[in-house]
């Protein structure tokens, strides 16, 4: 069982399709398949090369100092609890 694709079973898929398709349309089909081939191709790569590499993330988190307690404006009076 090692050999998948054994001569026989090329022979027995190739009758397959001469009988599903017929011999006039295999040649349509053939080309047809390799033009979607082409084209999905052609997409793939440009995919990847619209891809920009992402800088890799820190794993640790940068400590940022905590913000300063807000200061009455100069001349002001602080507010006070009622």
């Amino acid at each position: 069982m090692g050999d998948t694709m054994r001569p026989t079973h090329i022979l027995i898929l190739l009758i397959v399709l001469v009988i599903l398709f017929g011999a006039k349309r295999l040649p349509d089909v053939a080309r047809s398949v390799g033009q979607s081939m082409k084209v999905f191709k052609k997409e793939i790569t440009e995919l990847q090369e619209d891809v920009v590499p992402v800088a890799p993330v820190a794993t640790t988190q940068a400590t940022t100092p905590a913000p300063a307690p807000a200061t009455p404006a100069a001349g002001g009076t602080a507010p006070t609890d009622r």
